[in-house]
């Protein structure tokens, strides 16, 4: 069979030669992969205490001047995480409890309320680790260690615990996307009909997640080559504080050291000097062109593209991914896209392709064909919905249809165009990693379901066989086999089942007593989307750290299915596009799970309880939120302490996709939208085409399915800092990883969680303190670090002279 490119075989180094090698017990007794120079030369041997031959692997560390790089997925799971397992940790104790509710209500809670802010921020896995560790010791040392307090303070904060508040709480700091549809019914609607059937339909959508994510683990969390780039550098991080402290002293300095560091740096960028946010040669030297300001310019919102700018708050930079993490092909990928991105912005807009010209250069909402380049009039949309709240489309024809920026429609058609390219893509370059998602319904499994005998035979399968299945299968993650040789006991099958389906009963009770207009059709149909989702893009996310958004997708199914019905789309796209997205975030901490050694079990429980926790928690914040602040959520400028806009943006998009005919079908104004879907499924062929022709793998590297996502990406937004970005994962991933491969093993992860742990602490400090979110806003004075607002952007360049009404 030939070889596709990408990670190479689990069990092969980058020259393709096995290293498979003999395990030992070090002296400590912990089961762990490793092998010396002797062993790798002399070949297998019996392990004395099991007597078994098991496969090992080479030392995460390198001897003194190796210089072998870290290229492939197992180098990447073997070096930068030990495989080493201490059964002898307890992860559930009365700190884990504590903790992992307190910093799971924390976390939703945060969530929730910066989703209804002018200012947002997303709570971090590594800001909530980093809080576990500082609150996690302090318990340790304060609760006494005698008499019944020995049951609350065991010992020392031990590895398994952190892992698992860290865990519990990454589950709960999400904000559902059900308390958007609901607020977006509640604010433009007249309410909901039922305050039950909001909770649980909110607890529906987060679990269903949940379920998808289990079923689906062996395919996207499973294997080597799925090593889920983001998770790097919270594993590097627990590891490195709770291994041995000779040992990790001086990592742990250099932690400590970068984490202030990025700290008090995070000031100047934040608020003290915003101009170091994204410094434009360009744009100093010219403080009048409103060219400059859409192409150089990105310092502030909605400004511009940010090109060739220097970016220095690593809010930005590391804002939905660390640079110092980010696998390099998708780096490359996303360098590409973005350069195309430049190009076809500025084309649209300068070319007035859809009108452009008469809108802003960057922005979501939807407007009328009377603003004129000056004067941005948003679209009424309560004038063309009945008393159902229903599309009257009689008043749709007097009062017309809603125009599009031409930058947010480029994001609309690469987008789309994206997802169907990346289905192709992993089918031509992946197709045997998603073989086994399917095996199921082969006709030889399908023989079987009418064979009593096979039947008999799956269901009597003994935890034996199914680890000596495991360990016989090159392609599964020797972090995982570790655990199943340990004797870690595996999740059921059936309860993840059970979970997805008395979800999926709850969720289409909901509907109907929501009055949400979403048929029990529709709902299966979103099931059955998010499975095909999680499946090909969660499959993405996993080997190459890169998440699509689905979210405008979604929206435009939904669309086309249900026309004239808003409501309808708010919650198909909440069963498809929020519980894939949950589906993958909780895949990305099964991987975290696996890597830390977790029990299955321990982990299936935690989260669990962390989707329930989360799910009830953004609920009460937002049905507060609402309730309390309703007059500031309506209002379109709003620029005070709490802000609508994402809801305004959620609910204008779904009266724009009901009307979907009208707007995006082959011959309306914006039909290429659509027609996106068709080409993108071309996309990829040529690429693979001239693969089988010259049997070079490069035409492999170049993933179209990013690039074209990528190509879109700058439509809203600060983008000032994609140029540091691209500088910093350079340097990372290519540099570091090729010609210094010790310190990258020993620091890289270490110091992008350490960055990203500084900044968020400090953002989240500012954003309380200065930034409005304890009710007063205490603005940095006008300065040349900090221009005046009126007149210039952070970046002084030109402001847009336009006006919204």
């Amino acid at each position: 069979m030939e070889k596709r490119p990408g990670f190479p075989r689990a069990d092969t180094d980058h020259h393709g030669a096995s290293i498979l090698n003999p395990s030992s017990k070090d002296p400590d007794g912990k089961n762990t992969y490793e092998s010396s120079d002797k062993d790798a030369k002399s070949g297998p041997c019996i392990n004395q205490h099991t007597n078994d031959e098991v496969p090992a692997y080479e030392k995460d560390d390198f001897a003194e001047g190796e210089s072998a790089p870290v290229e492939t997925a197992l180098d990447v799971v073997t070096k930068i995480v030990h495989v080493e397992d201490d059964q002898s940790l307890n992860p559930i104790t009365f700190r884990t409890i504590f903790l992992g509710t307190g910093l799971s209500i924390f976390g939703s809670v945060l969530q929730e309320i910066f989703y209804f802010k002018p200012q947002t921020i997303f709570v971090s896995i590594v800001f909530l680790t980093v809080i576990a560790y500082v609150l996690g010791d302090l318990l340790a040392l304060v609760i006494p260690r005698k008499g019944f307090l020995k049951y609350l303070n065991p010992g020392p904060f031990n590895s398994k615990e952190h892992a698992a508040i860290t865990i519990m709480a990454s589950a709960a700091s999400q904000s559902a996307l059900s308390t958007e549809a609901l607020a977006a019914q509640q604010l433009y609607y007249g309410g909901y009909p039922s305050k039950a059937a909001g909770i649980f339909i909110t607890l529906s959508s987060q679990l269903l997640g949940f379920g998808v994510a289990g079923l689906l683990r062996s395919i996207i969390v499973h294997p080597t080559k799925m090593i889920w780039p983001i998770t790097l550098p919270v594993s590097t991080l627990l590891e490195t504080i709770h291994r041995d402290r000779a040992e990790t002293k001086h990592r742990m300095r250099v932690w400590y050291i970068v984490f202030f560091a990025l700290f008090f740096w995070e000031i100047l960028p934040e608020y003290v000097f915003p101009l170091t946010a994204g410094v434009s040669v360009f744009c100093l030297a010219d403080q009048h062109s409103m060219v400059f300001t859409h192409l150089f310019g990105g310092a502030s919102g909605n400004e511009g593209l940010g090109a060739l700018s220097l970016g220095l708050d690593w809010n930005y930079i590391a804002a939905f991914f660390s640079p110092l993490w980010y696998p390099l092909q998708t780096t490359v990928n996303a360098n590409i896209g973005i350069f195309g991105c430049y190009i076809l912005f500025m084309g649209i807009y300068y070319g007035n392709i859809w009108r452009s010209q008469q809108f802003p250069f960057l922005s979501q909402s939807l407007y009328n064909i009377s603003s004129d380049g000056f004067n941005y009039n948003v679209y009424n949309q309560s004038l063309i919905l009945n008393d159902k709240f229903e599309i009257d489309f009689d008043q749709l024809d007097v009062q017309g249809t809603p125009w599009l920026t031409g930058s947010y429609l480029g994001y609309l058609i690469t987008s789309n165009c994206g997802m169907t390219a990346t289905i192709v893509y992993m089918v031509l370059w992946n197709r045997d990693d998603l073989k086994s998602a399917w095996s199921w319904c082969s006709f030889s499994n399908l023989k079987k379901l009418g064979n009593p005998r096979a039947i008999l035979a799956m269901a009597t399968e003994t935890r034996e066989e199914r680890n000596a299945r495991i360990q016989d299968d090159p392609d599964v993650d020797p972090h995982y086999k570790l655990m199943m040789r340990n004797g870690y006991k595996e999740v059921p099958r059936w309860w993840w089942l059970a979970i997805l389906i008395s979800s999926f009963i709850v969720g289409l009770v909901c509907l109907y007593v929501m009055k949400s207009t979403l048929p029990w059709w529709g709902f299966i149909i979103a099931i059955a989307f998010t499975f095909l989702f999680t499946l090909f893009f969660g499959a993405q996310q996993g080997l190459t750290g890169f998440g699509f958004n689905l979210q405008p997708i979604c929206q435009m199914l939904a669309g086309y299915m249900f026309p004239g019905r808003p409501l309808a789309n708010f919650y198909f796209t909440c069963f498809t596009y929020n519980t894939t997205v949950q589906s993958s975030l909780l895949a990305k901490d099964l991987r975290l799970a696996q890597y830390t050694h977790l029990s299955p079990v321990v982990t299936f429980w935690l989260q669990c309880a962390g989707c329930v926790v989360g799910a009830l928690m953004n609920w009460v914040m937002m049905i507060t939120i609402v309730q309390n602040q309703a007059p500031a959520l309506l209002d379109i400028e709003s620029v005070s302490v709490w802000s609508g806009q994402n809801v305004q943006q959620f609910n204008s998009l779904a009266i724009a996709w009901s009307i979907a005919p009208k707007m995006f079908s082959v011959g309306a104004k914006y039909e290429w939208v659509t027609l996106a879907f068709l080409i993108g499924f071309i996309v990829p062929v040529p690429f693979y085409i001239m693969y089988r022709i010259t049997g070079n793998k490069g035409w492999g590297y170049l993933n179209p399915s990013i690039i074209l996502w990528f190509m879109g990406n700058l439509f809203v937004g600060v983008n000032s800092s994609f140029t540091t970005f691209f500088l910093c994962a350079y340097f990372s991933q290519f540099y570091l990883r090729r010609k210094h491969p010790e310190f990258f093993v020993k620091y890289n992860y270490l110091i992008s969680a350490a960055m990203d742990g500084g900044t968020q602490v400090m953002v989240f400090i500012l954003t309380f303190a200065v930034a409005g979110g304890s009710g007063v806003a205490h603005p940095m004075p006008v300065w040349a670090g900090a221009p005046d607002q009126s007149l210039h952007n952070n970046d002084w360049c030109k402001k847009d002279p336009g006006t919204v009404a």
